[in-house]
């Protein structure tokens, strides 16, 4: 009797312990699933609020869209959008969800705390525009009929008709934010205010036909009708006419006779009401770190002393004869390192260096992307103040990678960095990280189009190290360039510190760089003013790639002979872009179970 009762027992407990642990089961799907929602609906929304951000990924939903994002109203609902995740993401309980979710839950916060913060600066609001960064810029390249925006149907050239509305709207706004802003000490450096005057000045050419805004009017596709591309060209020239060129004219009036005058002469964004402390925030935006300005100045230093070792090497290599910096003078001055006498040739020459990279891929990256990609010249009414870069394809690949090249003058064009230049702006740099994270059928969709710039430009100046192993760098002036566009991002942490936190002016900030590297001085003043645009940008592209490499070497430490440079790349490469605490907690956790 004793022991079929203590039979039952067991059974019973049995029984209760299965139903727990299925209810338990049924509870984690339920808490997995309503998690998934939240991210679901916090990109849904995140593309409402912000329709280019849908048009570049490759949603053509709101392509007639373009909201006034200096407008009271869209902030508020920006904030309200944000704290809304917030809290949904907060209530959620991490013992119910994946390590992958786990991880889509501490990005999501992230994105949430950090956009907030960003919210609580006024900086964006009363300075919206610049040389380098600013939407205007951008709206350029839509324009062209060259980027994101497609023109293939009809309708697609009535979308951007209204869109243009939209944006003239905010190009207003932007007008008069910025005149309040100079009653409250928001104001740009004058010498960046000479910048953006001739590019406004450029959108007023009154001959509609060369006008950059006429462009999808001369790239009709074959299908269109006569009366279709009647009625089309009539629209964008009166768009052009009474519209475009009215609202750019006004603007460049603006600049140049009221606030080019009210100009601050200081370079440091310290000199703006809030200045110390909004740079405190880019740091922590662009770095995804607690690093101090003092950290990463001292940073910066031991940097380019290391470097400045490395090229010493190459100096003796090549048997030059004077100091670094006469050899400097001599890389930016040696016409043997200006082949080239048209874009078209430059163009080639980086076709080149893929079709030596490509077939020896396999050695350092088990997964590739599908994603196409092309190399293209930057537009001529951009390329005098734009550096080389990387414009992603859209989600579903059908619009490819591009990376674009600048060549205002291809005589004078020095190719002695391009190598490495390749590397981090197209393959396997930037086109590598962006089409994985976007061709994955793991992460969320507010995964695939995140930008974090410690970790997507630390990948990028990263894959510049690669270079040996994929058969470039044979020539010392082309190691010498990789070296190059190290010590620049080393660089990069001195001056911008130098500007944004010790009170450098552009000059002194100008005259560092100038001896500290082979770039001319066009170059290092238009990379100077960059940093002065958008301060702490410039910080992340060391911090990232000294994190990665600093990973890399601890797992091979850890794993010895079972380290694998294939599978530790797709590793970095699987997670989309990340915070970069985040990114090492993950990998940590791969070298444990690796171990083990």
């Amino acid at each position: 009797m004793l022991k079929n009762t203590l039979l039952l027992l067991l059974f019973i407990s049995a029984f209760i312990s299965c139903t727990d642990k299925k209810t338990s089961q049924k509870d984690d799907l339920a808490v997995s699933v309503k998690f998934d929602s939240i991210l679901d609906n916090y990109y849904e929304d995140g593309l409402k609020l912000n329709p280019i951000n849908a048009t570049t990924s490759g949603d053509m939903r709101y392509n007639d869209q373009f909201p006034n994002f200096l407008s009271e109203s869209y902030r508020d609902s920006l904030k309200s959008y944000y704290e809304r995740y917030q809290d949904a993401a907060e209530a959620i309980d991490d013992a119910a969800l994946s390590d992958t979710e786990q991880l889509s839950k501490e990005i999501l916060l992230w994105e949430c705390e950090l956009n907030l913060e960003t919210l609580t600066f006024d900086k964006d609001k009363y300075m919206p525009i610049d040389q380098m960064w600013s939407v205007n810029l951008f709206m350029g390249q839509l324009a062209s009929g060259a980027g994101s925006q497609p023109f293939k149907t009809v309708q697609d050239y009535e979308n951007w008709l209204k869109r243009v509305d939209g944006f003239l709207a905010w190009l207003n706004t932007a007008q008069n934010n910025m005149r309040e802003g100079m009653e409250k000490g928001y104001v740009l450096p004058q010498s960046l205010i000479r910048k953006v005057i001739p590019q406004m000045e450029a959108m007023t050419d009154e001959d509609v036909e060369s006008h950059l805004f006429y462009g999808p009017v001369l790239n009709f596709p074959n299908d269109f009708s006569k009366a279709e591309k009647e009625k089309v060209s009539a629209e964008f020239e009166e768009m052009i006419t009474q519209k475009v060129i009215p609202a750019y004219q006004k603007m460049h009036d603006f600049l140049q006779e009221e606030y080019l005058p009210e100009g601050r002469e200081t370079s440091g964004i310290a000199d703006i009401p809030n200045g110390a402390k909004y740079y405190n925030h880019q740091i922590k935006l662009y770095t995804t770190t607690d690093m101090t300005a003092e950290q990463i100045h001292q940073l910066g230093l031991d940097e380019v002393e290391r470097i400045s070792a490395e090229m010493e090497k190459i100096k003796e290599q090549v048997g030059f004869q004077g100091d670094l910096k006469a050899f400097f003078n001599d890389v930016r001055e040696n016409r043997k390192l200006m082949p080239y006498k048209s874009p078209k040739e430059v163009i080639a020459h980086f076709q080149n260096i893929k079709n030596t990279v490509e077939p020896n891929l396999d050695k350092l990256f088990s997964v590739k992307p599908k994603t196409p990609f092309e190399v293209r010249r930057t537009e001529e009414f951009r390329e005098n103040s734009a550096s080389a870069e990387y414009n992603p394809g859209s989600l579903d690949g059908t619009r490819p990678g591009i990376f674009y090249v600048p060549v205002p003058d291809a005589a004078s064009y020095n190719v002695y960095s391009d190598e490495s230049l390749f590397l981090h702006e197209a393959i396997p740099g930037h086109h590598y990280q962006v089409s994985l994270t976007q061709e994955s059928t793991v992460l969320p969709k507010f995964r695939k189009t995140l930008w974090y710039s410690g970790y997507g430009e630390g990948w990028a100046l990263y894959a510049e190290s690669l270079g040996k192993q994929l058969g470039l760098y044979t020539d010392p002036y082309q190691y010498f360039g990789m070296l190059g566009a190290e010590m620049h991002r080393a660089v990069r942490l001195v001056v911008d510190t130098g500007l944004h936190r010790k009170g450098w002016s552009r000059e002194e900030a100008i005259q560092y760089s100038l001896d500290h590297e082979a770039e001319s001085r066009a170059s290092v003043t238009a990379e100077i003013e960059r940093y002065m645009a958008n301060p702490g940008q410039a910080l992340s592209y060391k911090i990232g790639q000294l994190k990665i490499q600093e990973l890399r070497d601890r797992a091979k430490e850890k794993l010895g002979n079972a380290f694998d440079i294939r599978e530790y790349h797709k590793q970095v490469l699987e997670t989309g872009c990340v915070p970069l605490a985040l990114l090492e907690e993950k990998i940590d956790k791969w070298i444990d179970a690796e171990k083990k």
